[in-house]
Order: C-alpha cells, then sequence, then structure tokens
C-alpha cells in the first residue's frame, strides 16, 4: 500500500466509512482476497517507504524535536530486536525451544510505540511484543524462559512496569482497563497500554474492554497491529470497516497509522498517550502493517498466501525504511551501520548461550502456589508423580 502525501497530511480519526471501489488479489490456494481499496489511505505516514519525511501538522509537533542521536537509536532499537527474533526462529527449528511467534515486519509498530512510553506507564503486552519488551529493558534471555518451558515468564512485571505475556487472545484488554480504572482513581499521572492483534479484535474480551474503557474515562491506549493474518484468515474475514473505525461506536477517538513508519508509530501513540494522562479516556490505535512470517513456528503461511503480497510489503521494510532516511539526511555513517551489525551478532550469541545454558525446572514445583492453604487432591496428585517419577530411576537401577 502505498500512501501520497496529500493522504498523510489529513488522518482520519473514526470517520465512517466512504463506499469505494473494491479489488481483490489471489493467493496460492486460488481464494480471492478482497479489499476495500478507498479506506487504505487512511492512516497517518510521517515516513514513505522511500524514506522521503511527509509533513503532517497534526502530528509532527510529537516528533519535531528528535535528534539525529534518537533517530540513530529508533533504527538500533529496530535492528537490534530483529536480530533477536531471527535468533529465536533459529533456536525453535533446532529444538531449544517449543514454540515462536516472530515479529518480523513489526518493528516498527513496537519500537515507535514502546519508545512513546513514560517510566510509570504499564504495558500489557500479547505474546509478540518483544520490541516493546526491549523498549521496558527486559533482558531478550528473559523472553525464551516461557517458549522453552522452563518459567512462566522469567521477569518481574512491576521492575519494568510490563507485564508478563498473555496466550489467552484478547484477555490483556481486560487487565488493562481494569488497571487503568485504578490508575484513575489513585488519581495517578500514567497511562496504561495494552496491545493486540487484528486476530483478537473480535474477542468479546476487547469489546469488553472497549465499553468499560469508555464508560469510565480509563487512561488506556488500545494498541491493535493489525498484521492482516489472525493465523490462516485475513483481516476481511472479521470486519467490514477499518479496524480504527470501530472506536466510534464505542464513543473514543480511533486512529490509523502507518504500522511501517516508526516516527508515525511514536508521534500517534505520544498523542495517545498524552489524551489519557490528561484524563481524556481511552484511543485506538490501529498499526497497519504486516506479518512476515508465519503467525508461529508452528505455522506455514505460503498454505493462504501468496508470494506477491509478501514481498510488496517488504519493499515497505520498516528498517530499510528509517535506514534510507538516515542515509539520506547524513545522521548515520557507514562506520554506525558496521558496528551495529557487530552487535547484532553478539546479541544473537548472547541470546543462544543463555537459552541454552538455562536449567531444568523443578519438576515438582508445577503443584506449587495452587492453592493458598494446600489441597487434597494436589497432594494426592504431587505423590503420584513422584511415584512416576521413580519408575524411571528404579529402571535404570535394573538396566532395563
Amino acid at each position: 500500500m502505498t500512501v501520497d502525501s496529500s493522504a498523510a497530511r489529513k488522518p482520519r480519526r473514526s470517520a465512517a466509512g466512504k463506499a469505494g471501489t473494491t479489488g481483490s488479489s489471489t493467493g496460492t490456494t486460488g481464494t480471492k482476497r478482497t479489499t476495500n481499496k478507498s479506506t487504505d489511505p487512511e492512516l497517518v505516514q510521517l515516513l514513505t517507504p522511500e524514506g522521503k519525511r511527509v509533513k503532517n501538522a497534526e502530528y509532527d509537533a510529537y516528533v519535531a524535536g528528535i535528534t539525529p542521536e534518537e533517530l540513530r537509536g529508533l533504527y538500533r532499537d529496530m535492528v537490534l530486536t530483529r536480530r533477536f527474533d531471527a535468533e529465536a526462529t533459529s533456536l525453535q527449528r533446532q529444538g531449544e525451544l517449543g514454540l515462536w511467534a516472530s515479529l518480523l515486519g513489526q518493528e516498527a509498530a513496537q519500537i515507535g510505540s514502546g519508545r512513546a512510553l513514560n517510566d510509570d506507564d504499564y504495558v500489557f503486552p500479547t505474546y509478540r511484543e518483544h520490541g516493546v519488551a526491549w523498549c521496558r529493558g527486559v533482558d531478550p534471555a528473559n523472553l525464551l524462559g516461557m517458549f522453552r518451558g522452563v518459567n512462566n515468564g522469567g521477569w518481574d512485571p512491576n521492575s519494568n512496569n510490563f507485564h508478563l505475556y498473555t496466550i489467552v487472545i484478547g484477555s490483556q484488554t481486560l487487565h488493562a482497563t481494569g488497571y487503568a480504572m485504578g490508575v484513575a482513581k489513585d488519581g495517578a499521572d500514567s497511562a496504561v497500554i495494552a496491545y493486540f492483534g487484528d486476530g483478537a479484535s473480535s474477542q468479546g474480551d476487547v469489546a469488553e474492554s472497549f465499553t468499560f474503557s469508555a464508560v469510565y474515562n480509563a487512561p488506556v491506549v488500545f494498541f491493535c497491529q493489525n498484521n492482516q493474518w489472525a493465523i490462516s484468515e485475513p483481516t476481511e474475514k472479521q470486519t467490514r470497516v477499518p479496524l480504527y473505525q470501530r472506536a466510534q461506536g464505542y464513543g473514543f477517538p480511533g486512529v490509523r497509522v502507518d504500522g511501517n513508519d516508526v516516527l508515525a508509530c511514536l508521534a500517534v501513540t505520544k498523542w495517545a498517550l498524552e489524551r489519557a494522562r490528561n484524563g481524556e479516556g481511552p484511543t485506538l490505535v490501529e498499526a497497519y502493517t504486516y506479518r512476515m512470517g508465519a503467525h508461529t513456528t508452528s505455522d506455514d503461511p505460503t498454505r493462504y498466501r501468496g508470494d506477491e503480497e509478501r514481498q510488496s510489503w517488504e519493499a515497505k521494510d520498516p528498517i530499510l525504511r528509517l535506514r534510507r532516511f538516515l542515509e539520506a539526511s547524513n545522521h548515520a555513517d557507514e562506520g554506525f551501520f558496521a558496528e551495529l551489525e557487530a552487535e547484532s551478532e553478539a546479541l544473537g550469541r548472547r541470546v543462544r548461550e543463555a537459552v541454552r545454558s538455562m536449567p531444568d525446572p523443578d519438576h515438582f514445583a508445577m503443584f506449587e502456589n495452587v492453592y493458598a492453604d494446600g489441597h487434597a487432591l494436589v497432594d494426592e496428585e504431587r505423590a503420584q508423580f513422584a511415584a512416576y517419577q521413580a519408575s524411571f530411576a528404579d529402571a535404570e537401577a535394573e538396566g532395563v
């Protein structure tokens, strides 16, 4: 999707969709994918895919003071996040992780929004927000413990104001809304952000979150990364209007942003968080992006989408886009890129070593903290499991 400058200068918030022409594309399965072309330009963009700066009267102020050093920092964040993600995917393929949900292609949405947050803001992620975790200072290696099966998260949420990953689709939006309602009652000058995908937007939990946050004017930003595929179902199988327009039915603003434009994601998220902190209630941000790889490492995207679609989005790569801007603006030289390449390789090695050295968990830890005061059934199950474990030692001693 190419956005012209006139469309980018006129972002639309929760405007009713206009009737327009409809186009279609055919994937490898031969199934036609219908898209509403009239809605495509309705998004905020500050950097074109070619790396050219687009002026926007409404959102320029939120990135007006950004320095070359900060721009290089955003680029570094995206590069290192992608390198970590690639290493995690490789580790899963080699049997070191049980599963992995890649963020490939969504780096700008996560880094831009993550860097918009204040330290005292609170984040409720799903299971793909590795870039946001990076922005919150969570050690990348800690993200992998759950996927290796050695812990239930690996970090203290309150240390980084970054909640544990949520596997249940959409449920974290309710947690975020409740937390935001508490923040408002406490009179705290902070905001809450909840991340979810286009697939989760169809969950009842998300609808309930929208209702409660609107009625109670909760200081929460709902950040939807619309990567256009809920596993194997395209977005148009879930909605007849752009996702951001759903906000108007609940009484709060929604805005669609170019999810491959890190500057636009930074600016729009800053604006939404500012609204929340000022007591103006919730906002829905739809970051329109693309999942370059599989939904998870158990998925094969070639079964439901074609190469042409993927290649068209590779041309809008968020990292390449910012690199072009940095080079054209003389904000970074080859030395910077070379040093970053070395740093990214070092990060990959560190993550791999950390994963392989993770100790196996205590097999009996799963029986702890089930009930506050213990339970007879849990005691019985623990005893049965102990006997089962002992049977292996007995068999080994007998040479079986």
